[in-house]
Parts: C-alpha cells; structure tokens; sequence
C-alpha cells in the first residue's frame, strides 16, 4: 500500500497497475483514489471495462490512443478473469508497449501468481495485493476516521467495538459512522455508546451460540439462532460458522495445551490477538473430548444436509439440541 499511497501523493503513475486481495474495502478504496488522482472527473481520457472477457482489441486500441487535453489516459478494467485463467497473448505482450500518457489498471478477485499476465504487470508495473488488516491496523485506521471528527476512544473501548463488529472494513465504516452522529457534541466514546448503537457482527453470535450449546443453554442458542435467520442468514452458513468455530476452539485448546501463547495462537489460528483471547478463554471452560465430539457432530451434520437426510434448518436445531454425553 505504500506504493500506491506515494504514487498517488506524488502523481508519478506507472503504466500499469493490478489491484487485488481478500479486503474489498482496500481493493473499491484504491480503485476509487487511483481514478480520482489520475483523471478526476475527467470522462473523455477515462475508459471502464467490466466483467469476464473484455475486448482486448478495445482494450489495445483505446490504450494506444492519445489524451485529450490531458496529461493520461486512464483504462480500467474490473472483473475481467484474465490473471484467474490463461489471459489473451496479445494482451500479455502489450503490458510492456503501453505508452507513457497511459495508464492501465486491472481490478480482479481472484489472482494467479504463476499467470503469465500477472508476472507481466508485476514486472512492467505494480500488483498490490491488499489483504486483511490485522487487529493493531484496524484499531488504528480506525482511530484515525474518529480523530478527524474529534473524537476519542480508549483501546480498551475500541477493542471491544472491534468483537462486536468484526474485522470487515466497510462494517467497521459503517458503524463508526453511526457512533459519530450518536456522539455527536461529545467528544468521548464510550462502552454504552458502542452498545447503544452498535450491532453485533454475526461471528460474534456464532461465539454466544457456541457457549450456550456447549454448557446446554438450549433456549439462549435458540434465541440467537432465530436473531441470525430474522437477519437472514442462510442455515447452512450458519452450521458452517459454527462448525468453523469449533475447529478454532480444538485448534486453540491444542495449541494452549503445549504452552502457546496468544500472539502465537493469533498467527497459527489466524485470527486478530484479541479474538484470540476470546478463544482461549472459551476453549479453557470446555474438554478437548468436549470439542471434538461437536466438531464430529457437525462433519456428521453437513453430511446430512448435503446428501438430503435433513434439511439445514433441522441439521441446526438438532446441533443445538444435543447434548454432550
């Protein structure tokens, strides 16, 4: 990102730019920042494809074209599959003629690091791979949005806004919007603030319902099952979060057993350190036998739902039904 923040700060553009990664929030940021530093509002030098298997003629031929009383032509090409599968050859051997008063830049989901095109932007050009912002990262960014309104926020507090809400960027964003105008001729955020306004992040529901399934509070597990359908999430992601949450606990107890300690927890589970605080304290309150019996009952539900023994629905409810033997 670094790159990219000089470059934009210094208007010195390479030819050529690839914008991927598992944070779309980043990949939408720079692509907008990227669009606004190169052409502004500029519609005659700025040229946009999106989807799977864009023209490359057109690509060609408008890359080669000259501005308009302009310094750069900017060509944007979103989604178009190219660095997931083998790309055109005639475009791979075009990344190195682009001229100078151009710019292109590709936008992808999904990358290949042994794709021909993306060997060839990385060498002519720039790939930013923008990946999931640790914990310390987050708290910071976010922070910052909260300075600007003048706001302050202790990182005790902030922590706990960030288990509510998840490491998602443009939730994070959306939520610190609400805090601000809840805070508003304050300049303090508080714990009520956070609870006041703030909504609970899914995987911190999946987190209650786990414990709640674990020690048998059948009616607290029920209650948030029915939260997360109310919000419309589908049965079987549920049962795939829960599932996944189990795993993390019998990863953690596993981990905690031969003296690990959280940073080393956080980097082998891959989950923020204070998420990893949560698990190993969750994991603590129950046996291993405990763990891995729910996580082979959840192996043994999906199974279930996928080869049409039960419906997903009642896969869950049986799972928050049972209990440990």
């Amino acid at each position: 990102m670094q790159t990219l923040n000089q470059d934009i700060k210094d208007k010195t553009f390479k030819r050529v730019y690839l914008l991927f990664g598992d944070e779309p929030f980043l990949v939408n940021s720079y692509k907008k920042r990227l669009r606004e530093a190169i052409t502004g509002d500029d519609t005659m030098n700025y040229n946009y494809f999106e989807g799977k298997g864009p023209d490359v003629k057109e690509i060609i031929s408008l890359a080669d074209t000259m501005p308009f009383f302009a310094e750069r032509r900017l060509v944007l090409i979103d989604g178009s599959g190219f660095f997931k599968s083998s790309a055109p050859e005639e475009l791979v051997d075009y990344i190195a003629e682009i001229p100078e008063s151009t710019c292109m830049v590709f936008v992808e989901s999904e990358v290949d690091k042994r794709n021909k095109l993306y060997k060839k932007v990385k060498d002519n050009g720039y790939a930013a791979e923008l990946k999931k912002q640790d914990a310390d990262q987050l708290m910071r960014w976010a922070a910052g949005i909260l300075a600007k309104d003048g706001k302050k926020i202790t990182r005790q507090i902030m922590e706990y806004f960030m288990e509510r809400t998840g490491d998602d960027m443009e939730n994070i964003r959306m939520e610190l919007e609400k805090l601000i105008c809840y805070t508003m001729g304050r300049e303090v955020i508080t714990k009520e603030d956070v609870e006041a306004v703030g909504t609970v992040h899914v995987s911190n529901r999946i987190f209650e319902m786990v414990t709640a399934i674990v020690t048998g509070n059948t009616r607290k597990a029920m209650d948030l099952y029915e939260d997360l359908l109310t919000l419309k999430e589908p049965p079987m992601r549920i049962l795939f979060l829960i599932a996944k949450q189990f795993n993390q606990l019998l990863q953690v107890k596993e981990l905690a057993g031969k003296g690990a300690q959280k940073s080393e927890i956080a980097s082998k589970v891959k989950v923020p350190p204070f998420v990893a605080g949560k698990l190993m304290a969750q994991a603590k309150a129950f046996t291993k036998e405990q763990i891995l019996s729910y996580v082979e009952f959840c192996v043994e539900s999906e199974e279930a739902v996928k080869t049409g023994r039960l419906s997903d629905r009642l896969a869950v409810e049986l799972l928050i039904a049972r209990k440990y033997k």
